[in-house]
């Protein structure tokens, strides 16, 4: 044991070693290229020139969302085999650390690390790991360039890669990230991807090897008469997504897309997306056999900001999305980010522990989100605040009642997105099994947090 012990201590400290010897790096090379740092720019960027004209570069960025709860647990929830029906954490959300740049006119390079959802109940002295790591080659500049790595490059929709510093709502529509921690790590697969526009056409398309379900962070569920993901490895995943942008053109120099611009803007985007993955699913048949079944997803999006005032900076957001989704007979997962609780009594409902509810499933989803941007410093020095509304509709082939979770919440935007809170209610439905054995709505539970969030 003494032994265990020893080795895990060396690991954390190597891991952190690693990580100082990177900040020298860092502080090394901003010495010898202090000249080229810009000392000011309207973006308050962290930025390294190599050249005169700023075209070839390496930036780095920081984030940090601390989240603050009060959670009405579902029922049955417990901590630790304590019951539970209401829990009060404090926990950090996301903590991301992005190093990037582009080497020459052609060769760019993205990196990230950092941690996700580490609450009170996480495992301790988490250390931190690449989300991304990607290299990229612009075969035709603007139109095509063909990248590889570990990476957030996802086909479907247009939040199935969130750019979290940007996020509209406290929280992204996890839905759309379909199969998260379960054969990719938080979003990000190993992939090859070609992007580009094509005139006001602006494509990706992405095959990907999905990562073993052994070693994922979530059950895949158990083997039965309903569909769960099948633990033989994994075939290759198909997706891509398109969109037409008719107003202001979006970056897509890299995947993550922003949730608002506050008026900076004014974006009008048409797009459509698929993933396929042959094989994923599998349940037991009515022999005892196995049946294998198919992943396909397909979706289509809108998104439309406008500045409304352009002397006042108020604007107008607007996001609607549809999804038809096949993982299988039956599939429905109940996710709960940084979930609050750790297990459940036998008085538990579908939904399992804590903040749980079904997020992703078999059947069709409707999604919409709003919201209004105030005039700018309405707050005076303290800035100006953001309402916003989101809205899912889920009818799910395992359900009788369809899955609506509702999020009222607003931004109070102290520095844009670069310090921001957001206070979020979030209304969730109760499933549970009736006398007829079909899987309704029992009870609707709520859940409150305040996220504090910083970005560089």
């Amino acid at each position: 044991m003494n032994l265990f012990k020893s080795i895990q201590q060396k690991k954390y400290v190597n891991q952190y070693l690693g990580f100082v010897s990177l900040l020298l790096i860092a502080l090394f090379t901003l010495d010898s290229f202090a000249q080229k740092i810009v000392p000011y720019n309207e973006n308050k960027e962290f930025k390294i020139h190599f050249n005169e004209s700023g075209s070839q570069y390496v930036k780095l960025t920081f984030l940090n969302q601390v989240w603050a709860r009060y959670n009405e647990s579902n029922p049955g929830s417990a901590v630790y085999g304590t019951p539970k029906s209401t829990t009060y954490d404090i926990g950090l959300r996301r903590t991301r650390i992005q190093l990037f740049g582009q080497l020459t006119d052609r060769v760019f390079f993205y990196t990230q690390f950092g941690q996700n959802n580490i609450a009170y109940n996480s495992p301790r002295k988490q250390g931190l790991f690449f989300l991304d790591a990607v290299t990229e080659y612009a075969f035709v500049k603007r139109a095509l360039s063909i990248g590889g790595g570990l990476t957030g490059w996802n086909g479907l929709t247009r939040y199935a890669a969130p750019s979290v510093g940007t996020i509209l709502s406290a929280d992204a529509p996890l839905y759309q990230q379909a199969t998260n921690d379960i054969s990719d790590q938080f979003l990000r697969k190993f992939s090859l991807y070609a992007k580009g526009k094509i005139g006001k056409l602006d494509y990706r398309m992405v095959l990907s090897n999905p990562m073993s379900i052994q070693k994922a962070s979530v059950g895949a569920g158990a083997f039965g008469k309903n569909a769960s993901f099948s633990t033989l490895p994994g075939k290759a995943q198909l997706h891509g997504y398109f969109n037409y942008q008719f107003k202001d053109e979006e970056s897509n120099l890299t995947p993550y897309t922003v949730g608002s611009y506050l008026g900076k803007k004014e974006i009008f985007n048409i797009g459509a997306g698929f993933l396929v993955q042959q094989d994923a699913m599998w349940r037991a048949g009515n022999n005892n056999d196995t049946l294998f079944s198919n992943i396909q997803l397909l979706s289509a999006d809108v998104f439309y900001e406008i500045p409304l005032n352009k002397e006042k900076k108020t604007a107008y957001t607007l996001y609607a999305a549809y999804q038809n989704s096949d993982y299988g007979k039956n599939y429905y997962r109940n996710v709960g980010p940084m979930n609050p609780a750790t297990d459940v009594t036998a008085n538990a409902s579908l939904n399992g522990p804590g903040s749980a509810y079904p997020i992703i499933g078999t059947g069709n989803t409707l999604f919409a989100q709003t919201a209004y941007l105030f005039r700018q410093n309405l707050l005076g020095e303290h800035g100006t605040l953001q309402p916003y509304v989101n809205v899912q509709y889920s009818q799910y082939e395992a359900m009788k009642d369809p899955m609506t979770c509702v999020d009222l919440g607003v931004n109070w935007l102290i520095d844009g997105h670069r310090a921001k809170m957001s206070l979020n209610l979030q209304n969730r439905p109760v499933f549970n099994v009736n006398a007829l054995g079909d899987n309704v709505v029992t009870t609707r539970k709520n859940m409150v947090y305040l996220q504090y969030q910083i970005t560089l």
